[in-house]
């Protein structure tokens, strides 16, 4: 097999075509007109419409909601807690969202539960949310206790 190289990199032949110079006489096949038509705004130089343009409809940067972006269809939201949340409670306390609820810590539910890890786990706990952070798993597992994830 022979090495491929830069030189040898060439299209096939008859793939490539010759510019067409338009505008060159009637023999050439474009003369007069250039293949732009008789009259009208496209015929001009300089003429045809600005980019975006679409006959008078309204253009497509036109019908995009401007500055805020796009609100999301169905947004995902979630109940967070952080480690510092959690300092209060028992050692070996079972921890999860009607725990949660029951100790005054969350007053509402917004999704599952996700755990972070701002702030200290002090003592042993049995955690049971949908997401940990590394840190929080870090430090939990460090106190002694552990971390479930419900599905």
């Amino acid at each position: 097999m022979k090495s491929l190289r830069l030189e040898d990199a060439v299209p096939q032949s008859g793939s490539r075509h010759r510019k067409l110079r338009v505008g060159r006489g009637h023999s050439a096949g474009q003369g007069k007109t250039s293949g732009r038509g008789m009259r009208g705004q496209k015929c001009r130089s300089g003429g045809g419409v600005r980019p975006g343009f679409e006959g008078g409809q309204i253009p497509l940067y036109m019908r995009l909601p401007k500055l805020k972006g796009f609100e999301l269809v169905n947004p995902s939201s979630y109940t967070i807690v952080n480690l510092k949340q959690l300092r209060d409670l028992p050692a070996d306390s079972a921890v999860n969202i009607e725990s949660l609820l029951d100790a005054g810590i969350l007053t509402a539910t917004s999704g599952p539960l996700r755990v972070l890890g701002d702030g200290e786990a002090h003592v042993a706990l049995q955690v049971t949310a949908a997401y940990f952070t590394a840190s929080a798993r870090e430090k939990i597992e460090a106190a002694g206790g552990t971390c479930t994830v419900e599905a």
